[in-house]
């Protein structure tokens, strides 16, 4: 091969790989050019008063049978269902929660210290209804009338509202005025300007359920309608704002 063919070679080769790099550098260099910006976060919150609550009520039979247990249970849920639809809880509110038929465990301590492989010793039947009331006035009352009617297991009474979407909305505005604010009051300190929003994020926390009571109940415990306090729910949203800075 000729001298000249090989120098050709080398040249080609030469603007060859600059080709290939130039790419690499531009890209390196547009990084190094990103745009300077400023991530601010604001939390807004509301409080508003129920407007319903959610109740659990079980009724929980036990008997050496698991039929003798499961009749016993239907009866006094039936009794249950017909008295809350009678006081006026429509037919959407009810809804079953829960239904076991579990068989109970019976172990005997032989005269030798050991213990006897167990045996069923009867069955429990738990029937539970998560009742939704919307007159909360009436809360109490329902509670005291169900345990007369053979309740007697229940808790986790969780207010709510309906329609929560005005107050989620306020929130919001709050949350995003708190950001901005926060912004500003950074790029003054820092002497640059605030440019255009790039990014919004949001996190919106729904009220926590807040069991009011979770007991056994007893008949005893129905000489008086239950006091009930449904105090305030709180609705609160964090949101991300990014911004994009002008120096």
């Amino acid at each position: 091969m000729t001298s000249s063919k090989i120098g050709g070679l080398a040249l080609a080769a030469m603007i060859t790989t600059t080709t290939l790099i130039a790419p690499q550098s531009a890209w390196s260099a547009e990084q190094e050019k990103r745009e300077a910006t400023i991530i601010v976060s604001g939390e807004g919150e509301t409080t508003l008063a129920p407007d319903m609550a959610t109740m659990t009520l079980s009724v929980v039979r036990q008997a050496k049978t698991a039929e003798e247990a499961m009749k016993a249970n239907n009866e006094a849920m039936v009794k249950v269902l017909a008295d809350l639809k009678e006081k006026g809880i429509a037919e959407r509110d009810l809804q079953t929660s829960d239904f076991s038929v579990q068989p109970q465990y019976r172990q005997d301590k032989a005269t030798d210290g050991s213990y006897q492989a167990p045996e069923i010793d009867g069955y429990l039947a738990t029937n539970s209804l998560a009742v939704k009331v919307r007159d909360l006035s009436k809360l109490g009352g329902l509670i005291d009338a169900s345990v007369k009617l053979g309740v007697n297991q229940g808790g986790n009474i969780v207010f709510g509202n309906d329609d929560p979407k005005n107050a989620v909305t306020e929130a919001r505005q709050k949350a995003v005025a708190e950001a901005a604010e926060k912004a500003k009051v950074l790029t003054e300190a820092a002497g640059v300007r605030l440019g255009r929003v790039i990014e919004i994020s949001e996190n919106f926390a729904r009220p926590m359920a807040q069991p009011m009571y979770r007991v056994a109940m007893a008949k005893e415990m129905a000489a008086d309608a239950v006091p009930v306090a449904s105090g305030e729910n709180s609705y609160t949203v964090t949101v991300n704002i990014t911004y994009a800075l002008e120096q």
